[in-house]
């Protein structure tokens, strides 16, 4: 039930371990920090790792009569999450579905969810562009999506596939909210020098070719997702920390632009 959903964010990468569901999650936690209710719909359905970065992978999902309760985060339900993690008998279970299955999972989790009335809900999704972006496409044109954010890291092979990531949200009319490049670098907690892993740049050139925004670079941070918190208030002055301020402040100032064409 989206109904009462005023922004839907999709989380989108044509590459596989780019740290896209680490990025939706801090994203969904960020916004959460800013006073906004957050919903963050995990429809990777062969690689759940939202429940795992919210320490959240002994939870259940429980039914009432308007549908799945969503597992939340905090007391004041200001954070609410569904994932298919929280329906297998074990995190080792796998998921062994051909595509109708997968497509028939995803539009109950974008159905018969019940969300209650929240600000912003981000949906993490596979890599790829197969019948899960299909479906999840289909299914949120006509709802209050404000677009995609894409995810890439800055090695030549991923944006290679983030490019062709962009023509699908292109080709299935999806507004693009802009590009993140993650890992972008390594900051030495203790001599603040960066060091340049996997390159960088590569994000921010895409950007310009693509003519869409660029959102910022986040910097690999090992103490990242090790402790279900935002690492906005956990490590406030860090630059992982400053890098997805400034995305998230980017994302609700288009967000305030939206609703009010």
């Amino acid at each position: 039930m989206l109904d009462g959903v005023k922004h839907i964010i999709l989380v989108l990468s044509g590459k596989g371990g780019v740290g896209k569901s680490t990025v939706s999650t801090q994203l969904a936690l960020a916004l959460k920090d800013k006073g906004f209710k957050v919903g963050l719909l995990d429809v990777d359905l062969c690689g759940p790792s939202v429940p795992h970065l919210l320490n959240l992978e002994d939870q259940e999902v429980h039914q009432c009569p308007e549908g799945w309760v969503p597992v939340y985060t905090d007391q004041d339900q200001r954070l609410a999450v569904m994932s298919i993690g929280f329906l297998l008998k074990s995190k080792n279970d796998s998921i062994i579905w051909r595509g109708p299955k997968k497509t028939g999972m995803i539009k109950q989790f974008l159905t018969d969810v019940y969300w209650q009335d929240i600000d912003y809900l981000i949906i993490d999704t596979p890599p790829g562009t197969s019948d899960e972006h299909i479906t999840v496409m289909e299914n949120v044109r006509q709802l209050p999506c404000d677009g995609a954010i894409l995810v890439t890291t800055p090695q030549a092979v991923a944006i290679e596939d983030v490019r062709k990531e962009l023509t699908f949200c292109r080709k299935t009319s999806i507004p693009i909210l802009g590009i993140v490049e993650n890992m972008s670098g390594f900051v030495c907690p203790h001599c603040s020098t960066c060091s340049n892993i996997f390159s960088s740049g590569g994000g921010k050139s895409l950007a310009e070719y693509a003519s869409v925004p660029f959102l910022g670079a986040i910097p690999i941070d090992p103490r990242v997702g090790v402790t279900g918190q935002s690492v906005v208030s956990t490590l406030p002055n860090s630059p992982v920390a400053n890098a997805f301020s400034s995305i998230v402040n980017q994302l609700t100032v288009e967000s305030m632009e939206i609703s009010e064409r």
